[in-house]
Formats: structure tokens, C-alpha cells, sequence
């Protein structure tokens, strides 16, 4: 509560705040720490020593009452509830930068969350509602250190780039040919899988399925951020990424398994840009190998057939916490496992300001989830546009589509009651889950925008005998 009522101050106070400090005939959409420091010959924002931006962001969700044929049959406690909810977040970010020597940069990035999840965040495979919730966050505001990196830059060639002052970007120069090496504590979607139109959720959708692909299961803790390094070559308009994360030791959990050499999430992508009669795009293809400790589909099936003892309620170790004495787990099948996926992702400019996205993933679907969500295979669409059109060039609006899949595996599994780790309802009628969300984003003067969304979602945790489930959603975003 203290957190809530200090954000909704915050939000109210920073337009006023802007107001008086903004210098006279500046775009107030463009009001912010750094330009203020500039203006007043503080800061060089041209080419920055350091640099230092935050964020704050409500969002608040209500999910009505759907119907269900069954919830949590078999006493398995991983359905969304059918009655109604709220559920929230808060965060407060703070971006700070600064540069070293010749091309290095160091970021840090301090956060707090306060949350309360629908039904303690299950039963929602693909398409949680909040991309800000987070496995084992709270309502107690709890701070954190999400990103802790060195970016080292090396010139080639090719023409000069002038990269903006910007939250984990240093105002400075760039050459067209460069490669770029990164270490430390961060996200791989800070760096990987990236969309103009589909992956900034604080002003954009908030539907998890249009974060990244539902089936990129990339390695991350509970918060969504690993340890770990990656290498990228630009050459004019095409980009090569390679990086290797630190998954968790027990699947969605915040403690990190640093033995990178034994267990690790690889990546590779390949980006081209282009113009399209006259209009930017961009495709990009990324590939992923996991090496985790995890279990597989069939072999717990296997498992529980062979021994009846080998049960969800008998676990030892890590678990779902599944008290069906008649369900399958797999706890008792975690082993060396390796997982892979490759997918396509697509954004094209078809107007000023109004754009298209697509992603598309398939990943094998033979082992449980392990840092993202429980989709196998994965596709999302839509549009995005700016204001422009109709007056409005700073506030956001969009529509988009997203679809999940199960494998025939993972059905089975779920069939015999068995749970992952964010689904089970103790049997299914499979089917895609998808989600169908339209948003609209107002900017208050200065710093703040406020929007409002819905989002239909249809057979929750991939079951066709429960939804549909209709969510309202609003948010207020600040950048300063």
C-alpha cells in the first residue's frame, strides 16, 4: 500500500515538476534529467561522461468472473481462478551510466517491485496478462539489482553513428562496422530479440506474448536477468549475436547456477535491416541451446507408470508443489537435458509512425519450462501506431494477437494431472491458448502516459474446457 501511494504521488507531482523546469521552446515530450543538466551547462549531451534516466510504471489488471468445467482437478493447485481478481505492479527503475575509457561503457540498474499476480501466477501458459510480474515477487516493496554490465566497442569502419543519450545508452559515436562485447549481470531481450513495434511494454502492449516469443525459454532467474557475455558484429545492416547466460539451479527461481561451463542458455541471431519503399524494417532469425538440469515430458510419464510412488505428492525435491498422489512429476527425471528453438521475428514501417510486427517460434517441447513461460510454440502479430495520424504524435495505439502451443508430450503430462511451472489443471482438452489485446496509450504534458487495454483470452493453460477470460487493464508510465 505505502509503495501505491507513493507512485500515484509521483505521477501526479511529475508534470507540475516538469513544467517549471523545462527550458523555453523545447519539445516537452523531450523533458528529462539529462536535457535539464544540459541546458543549464551541467552535462555534455553530446558525448557523455555519464549519464543518469528513471522510470516508474502502475499497472493495475481485473479479470472477470469465466467459466470452467473444472479447476484444479484432482486437488492439483495450478488453474486460474474463475472468480474475479485484481491483480497490480509497481517499479521504479533507475539507469545509470558512465564511460571508462575509449570505448567502454559501465550500467547500472537498480529496481523495485511491488506485485500482486492473478492467482498467484498461474494458470495462464503463454499469456499472462503483466509482462512486469515476476515468479516470486510481492506486495511488499522489494529492491533489487537487475543489471550490472560492462559494453566494450570496437570501431572498424564505415560510416559515423550518433547514438542519443538514452536509459543503458551513453550519448556518443559509433562507427557502421564495429564489434561490441558485453559482460556481466543483464537481460538477453536487453540485447537479443529486439522490435521497435513489440518489446517496449512500459508504452506498448502489456500482454507477455508480445514481450519476445513465448517459446524462447532464454536463461534467466525468476526476475528474468542471468549473468553471462555476448559478442556482436555490425556491418552496416547486418547484425551477428552470440551469448552464453547463467540459467537458475531449480527452474523459475532466483538463485543463479554459475557453472556456465555445465549448464548455460546459448543464443545466435543474424538481423537485417532494410527499406521498403521508403520505409525502414527489420528481420531477424535467433536460434537458442539450453544445457539445464531438467526434466522431460515422457520420462516422467515414464517414470510414474513404472513406479506409482514416483508420484507429485512423494517429491523430495524440487517441485510445483502438486499434492496429487496420482499425478505424474518432474521432480523425480531432472537430469542433463538439452532444449532448442529458432525463430523469426519481423517488424516493417508502412507508414509514418504505423507499423507491423511478427514473431514466430518453435521450440522441441520435450523438457519442462525453465525461465520463461510454458508455450513450446509461439506466434504473435499485430500493429503499432503513433498519434501522428491524428493529431496526437506522442501517444501509442495498438492491436495484436498472440497464440501458444503445447507439445503432444507436454499434453500428455498434463493430461495425467502433472503441473510445470505455471500450468496444471489436473486433465485438459488441449487446444492454443491466445490472447487478442487492444491498448491505448494517452501522454499527459511533459513525462507521464496513461493508458487504458483489454485483452480476450481464450482457453487458459492451453485447455479448451475453461475461458474465456476478458482483463481491463490501466497503466501510468513517467520517464524523467
Amino acid at each position: 500500500m505505502r509503495f501505491r501511494l507513493i507512485a500515484i504521488a509521483a505521477l501526479w507531482a511529475l508534470p507540475a515538476w516538469a513544467n517549471v523546469s523545462e527550458p523555453e521552446g523545447r519539445d516537452p515530450s523531450a523533458f528529462d534529467i539529462m536535457n535539464f543538466l544540459s541546458d543549464h551547462g551541467l552535462h555534455a549531451l553530446d558525448d557523455e561522461r555519464w549519464n543518469a534516466y528513471g522510470q516508474l510504471t502502475w499497472i493495475s489488471s481485473f479479470k472477470l468472473p469465466f467459466t470452467a468445467a473444472y479447476t484444479n482437478y484432482g486437488g492439483t493447485n495450478h488453474s486460474l481462478s474463475p472468480n474475479f481478481e485484481h491483480s497490480f505492479t509497481g517499479t521504479f527503475t533507475a539507469y545509470l551510466g558512465a564511460k571508462l575509457w575509449k570505448g567502454a561503457e559501465l550500467y547500472w540498474v537498480p529496481e523495485v517491485i511491488s506485485e500482486r499476480p492473478l492467482s498467484k501466477l498461474v494458470g495462464l501458459g503463454s499469456t499472462i496478462q503483466n509482462f512486469e510480474l515476476q515468479k516470486t515477487g510481492a506486495a511488499t516493496p522489494t529492491p533489487y539489482s537487475s543489471r550490472f554490465f560492462l559494453k566494450q566497442t570496437f570501431n572498424l569502419g564505415g560510416q559515423w553513428i550518433a547514438k542519443d543519450s538514452d536509459p543503458m545508452q551513453l550519448a556518443t559515436n559509433y562507427q557502421s562496422r564495429r564489434v561490441t562485447i558485453i559482460a556481466g549481470n543483464f537481460s538477453v531481450l536487453d540485447f537479443f530479440d529486439k522490435n521497435s513495434y513489440s518489446g517496449d511494454l512500459r508504452r506498448q502492449f502489456y500482454n507477455m506474448a508480445f514481450l519476445s516469443y513465448a517459446a524462447f525459454d532464454f536463461a534467466a532467474d525468476a526476475r528474468g536477468y542471468a549473468w553471462g557475455a555476448m559478442a556482436q558484429l555490425d556491418f552496416d545492416n547486418i547484425s551477428v549475436r552470440v551469448g552464453r547466460f547463467t540459467p537458475p539451479v531449480n527452474p523459475n527461481q532466483l538463485e543463479i547456477d554459475f557453472r556456465f561451463w555445465q549448464y548455460y542458455g546459448d543464443q545466435f541471431e543474424v538481423e537485417i535491416t532494410h527499406d521498403a519503399f521508403g520505409h525502414p524494417g527489420a528481420v531477424r532469425i535467433l536460434g537458442y541451446r539450453n544445457q539445464e538440469r531438467m526434466g522431460r515430458f515422457d520420462d516422467a510419464i515414464a517414470a510414474f507408470k513404472a513406479d506409482p510412488s514416483q508420484n507429485a505428492a512423494n517429491c523430495q525435491s524440487f517441485s510445483y508443489d502438486n499434492p496429487n498422489p496420482n499425478a505424474p512429476d518432474l521432480c523425480w527425471v531432472r537430469k542433463t537435458n538439452v532444449k532448442t528453438g529458432l525463430g523469426v521475428n519481423f517488424e516493417q514501417a508502412i507508414y509514418d509512425d504505423v507499423g507491423l510486427f511478427l514473431r514466430a517460434m518453435v521450440s522441441d517441447g520435450n523438457t519442462e519450462v525453465y525461465s520463461f513461460t510454458s508455450a513450446d510454440q509461439s506466434l504473435s502479430f499485430g500493429a503499432l501506431a503513433q498519434g501522428s495520424l491524428w493529431g496526437r504524435p506522442k501517444d501509442y495505439a495498438g492491436v495484436g494477437m498472440g497464440f501458444g502451443w503445447i507439445s503432444k508430450a507436454h499434453a500428455q503430462y498434463l493430461a495425467l494431472g502433472g503441473t510445470d511451472g505455471f500450468i496444471g489443471d489436473g486433465k485438459i482438452r488441449a487446444a492454443a491458448e491466445s490472447v487478442f489485446e487492444v491498448f491505448y496509450s494517452y501522454k499527459l504534458p511533459r513525462v507521464v502516459w496513461l493508458s487504458a487495454d483489454y485483452q480476450l483470452i481464450n482457453h487458459p493453460a492451453y485447455n479448451a474446457d475453461r475461458g474465456p477470460v476478458h482483463i481491463f487493464g490501466v497503466r501510468a508510465h513517467a520517464e524523467f
